[in-house]
């Protein structure tokens, strides 16, 4: 009976826990849909000027109340698979080490990508998981890259709400990824190659949009991601929500996303490719703060 009565308030306490989460995240979308309306009524050449500063306005709310964050559900979805048994092995992420032992998280993120020497790769955190999904809970490769991204307006699936769950575990840590290992540093070196080479149709590269200051598209300013001082403001704010698709994503499925946007090939997710891009940003960007998830629009 004592059971059971510990049990109950366990529940009670956690239903009250989601429904503050939720009453806050409700009133932070009301203060960024005012934002949102302001702009509307905005002459057109300063729209972009006007939206950037309503989103800014509506960071400056998260900070002060991080209780009102979007992306804090899927962090806590992201907490509870981690702890729950899954796949034909029947085994939780708990199992899964990210590089400061089985089932440590706390700071883990904030030291990938890292080399794994049980894997024989360098790993940022969704292939990391990816592969424990695979060699601990049994699932297969090739249905885990089918279709990992959700749809606009869609939650994260399994491996992004896990990921942003351990990259919220290290919210305001510093990026401390060492890379110095030979391993480590052949992919950082492969990032900045595939960062700044122009290919496929269009003649992009990363490096068309995020290697030079003040740039924009569709009058939205791009971060300037080859800067170091620049990265170290922007990387950490990955998984993110955002305003805009009304979803959390990940920095896999942002580097999925770009690579469409320039029509190259479809982005894999824990493609060797993917790894080094982010491992080259993640290097850049030493010593900044995370704070994820962060927004974005």
């Amino acid at each position: 009976m004592l059971d059971s009565f510990e049990e109950a308030n366990k529940q009670e306490n956690n239903n009250v826990k989601d429904n503050r989460r939720k009453s806050a995240v409700n009133k932070g979308l009301i203060v960024l849909a005012t934002c949102c309306a302001m702009v509307a009524a905005t002459p057109i050449v300063r729209a972009q000027d006007a939206t950037e500063k309503g989103i800014e306005k509506y960071r400056q709310m998260l900070r002060e109340d991080p209780w009102s964050n979007p992306g804090l559900l899927d962090a806590d979805r992201g907490e509870a698979l981690w702890k729950t048994p899954a796949g034909p092995n029947k085994v939780s992420f708990e199992k899964c080490d990210l590089g400061k032992g089985p089932g440590v998280v706390d700071g883990a993120f904030a030291e990938l990508p890292r080399y794994f020497a049980d894997a024989g790769r360098v790993m940022d955190i969704e292939t990391r998981l990816m592969w424990c999904m695979e060699k601990l809970q049994g699932f297969k490769h090739s249905e885990l890259v089918k279709k990992p991204y959700p749809g606009r307006g869609q939650s994260v699936k399994t491996i992004g709400a896990v990921a942003t769950y351990v990259a919220s575990k290290s919210s305001g840590m510093k990026f401390a990824a060492k890379l110095d290992k030979p391993q480590e540093k052949a992919v950082v070196a492969l990032g900045k190659a595939v960062f700044f080479r122009r290919q496929s149709t269009h003649d992009f590269a990363c490096a068309t949009c995020h290697a030079d200051e003040g740039k924009r598209i569709r009058r939205q300013g791009l971060p300037y991601l080859a800067d170091p001082k620049e990265a170290r403001q922007v990387v950490g704010q990955w998984p993110a929500y955002r305003v805009s698709t009304t979803q959390v994503m990940t920095m896999q499925h942002r580097l999925y996303d770009c690579y469409w946007q320039m029509r190259m090939p479809k982005l894999e997710m824990g493609s060797d490719v993917s790894v080094a891009l982010i491992a080259y940003l993640v290097k850049n960007a030493e010593g900044g703060e995370i704070a994820a998830p962060g927004l974005k629009r």
